[in-house]
């Protein structure tokens, strides 16, 4: 085994091991293990900004609402970075070809599988299979860095998107999340280059661009420093509250009465509970009148 290096990134080397069989079937015979998909950056940078990555052919859906409101201020402020992906960029023909017929017949388009590799792979995105001989070597080199990505596809037939999913996606450093459009795409895409598909509701959209931002902001307003009261998380829909404890059933998916000044306004008044000052009261107040 003789490893060779050579530049790659500046501060860091590609790592080329040469193995030579000695015998049996083949001998002598010569494989190179190119260690240059390995995410060096993060080996070397695990404390990093959370990372979300879309992929779609409108990218500017994409960076027009993440550059507002909340979104638009984490990315300010470092926490986070939303990058478009413009799959059209991955293309080798000067129409930039993204779809074309479906095998078989029918109707619409189908989306290809070349530049969603191309464009996956760019982002070093795709999923590592257990008969992908690299595997067990990326495990030894990364650890749990693997574990730290995620790559999905937006699907109407992929699992319903959760609050449950956004907890656990906010502990991620990187999230890709690929746009589907037209009549869907090459089913390799589910098979081959992702770890899953997702969707956001029992219903058909034009594209997978809305919900990628539904995505993006369930799991960015979970991330420390995106809300300016972290409280607000323990009072919300799908949350808890320290007052009244862990709900479950109907409770857990409602919302309470939520009320501002004035206390009266055209004859409709506030409820006296909330003006009591009186929060254990409040508490029982608000659980009862979840909805």
């Amino acid at each position: 085994m003789n490893p060779k290096r050579t530049p790659a990134i500046p501060g860091f080397f590609v790592i080329q091991v040469e193995c030579r069989q000695s015998r049996g079937v083949g001998s002598g015979a010569r494989r190179v293990i190119d260690f240059s998909s390995l995410d060096w950056y993060s080996l070397g940078n695990q404390k990093q900004r959370m990372k979300f990555n879309v992929i779609t052919i409108f990218p500017g859906i994409i960076t027009g609402y993440a550059s507002e409101s909340i979104l638009g201020r984490a990315q300010k402020a470092g926490i986070m970075a939303v990058r478009a992906v413009n799959l059209r960029d991955f293309t080798t023909d000067r129409h930039q070809t993204v779809d074309d017929t479906p095998c078989g017949g029918g109707a619409g388009m189908v989306m290809k599988p070349e530049p969603i590799y191309a464009a996956l792979k760019s982002l070093g995105a795709i999923p590592f299979r257990k008969d992908d001989g690299l595997a067990k070597i990326k495990k030894i080199m990364t650890g749990d860095i693997a574990k730290k990505k995620r790559t999905v596809l937006l699907s109407p037939r992929g699992r319903q998107f959760d609050q449950r999913t956004a907890e656990q996606w906010s502990k991620l450093s990187e999230l890709t999340l690929m746009c589907g459009r037209y009549e869907g795409v090459d089913e390799r895409v589910a098979e081959r280059m992702v770890d899953e598909e997702i969707s956001i509701g029992p219903y058909v959209l034009a594209g997978g661009e809305l919900g990628a931002l539904v995505i993006i902001e369930a799991v960015a307003r979970l991330l420390p420093g995106v809300l300016g009261n972290p409280e607000s998380l323990m009072e919300e829909t799908h949350g808890r509250t320290p007052e009244a404890g862990e709900m479950t059933g109907e409770e857990a998916r409602g919302e309470y009465p939520q009320y501002t000044k004035p206390a009266e306004f055209k004859g409709w008044k506030v409820p006296d509970v909330l003006l009591s000052g009186d929060h254990k009261r409040i508490a029982e107040w608000r659980r009862k009148n979840r909805r």
